[in-house]
């Protein structure tokens, strides 16, 4: 028996996005601090510089079995 968790094993890789008024979509990692100071935890747009609070409006990803990412939350 694997001492590995059974949630582990069966978790999928994970994309979170980030979409901006000026049309850029960026990403973030999975485990990037949405708890930081409230200037440091804001993502900057690459393209517009446009800051983006990161506890709304990150779009989940995930990537399917049959090879394809799908919207899990929004």
């Amino acid at each position: 028996m694997s001492s590995e968790p059974q949630a582990s094993k069966d978790k999928s890789p994970r994309m979170y996005l980030v979409p901006c008024s000026c049309g850029t979509t960026f990403s973030v990692a999975e485990n990037y601090d949405r708890s930081g100071t409230s200037w440091s935890r804001y993502l900057t747009c690459p393209n517009c510089g446009k800051r983006h609070d990161p506890k709304n409006r990150l779009i989940e990803l995930g990537y399917q079995r049959n090879g394809y990412w799908q919207v899990e939350k929004c």
